[in-house]
């Protein structure tokens, strides 16, 4: 069985979700090419390390934010909210979801990636207590 927060309609994805949140993220502007939304929603539920979680509202999912850590530092990646109902705390009722769930894991910082130009983002997460870091993020596909 799914953990559930029953105050706040937060749960663990099942893998039955993985359409319904590929659809969300999409109408979020979370996907890219590059990514395959199914790939990355099935990885996630895999691993020892990390989750998804979800919040419904009438039997639909409005909520997302995958979340994991790597032994050292947590992270957390398809936080959506639906863009239909923006303004209602869904962001931030996921995103103390998403930290509660590390906090559990004994993870005690928690790093996030906004891509540049996203000033909406960024300023969601600096409401939220995040500060930018003088850090450059390099990557290297492996597939």
């Amino acid at each position: 069985m799914p953990h559930m927060d029953n105050e706040s309609g937060v749960r663990t994805a099942r893998a039955g979700d993985g359409p319904a949140l590929a659809a969300l993220w999409e109408a979020c502007g979370l996907t890219r090419p590059w990514n395959d939304p199914a790939k990355d929603f099935a990885f996630a539920l895999a691993g020892p390390a990390s989750t998804v979680l979800v919040i419904e509202r009438e039997g639909r999912i409005v909520a997302s934010a995958m979340v994991g850590h790597d032994g050292h530092r947590g992270a957390v990646y398809y936080v959506a909210a639906d863009p239909a109902m923006r303004g209602q705390g869904l962001g931030r009722a996921i995103m103390a979801a998403a930290e509660h769930w590390l906090a559990e894991r004994g993870v005690w910082k928690l790093n996030l990636m906004v891509r540049r130009g996203n000033e909406a983002a960024t300023g969601f997460y600096a409401a939220l207590g995040y500060a930018q870091e003088e850090v450059v993020v390099m990557s290297k596909r492996l597939d």
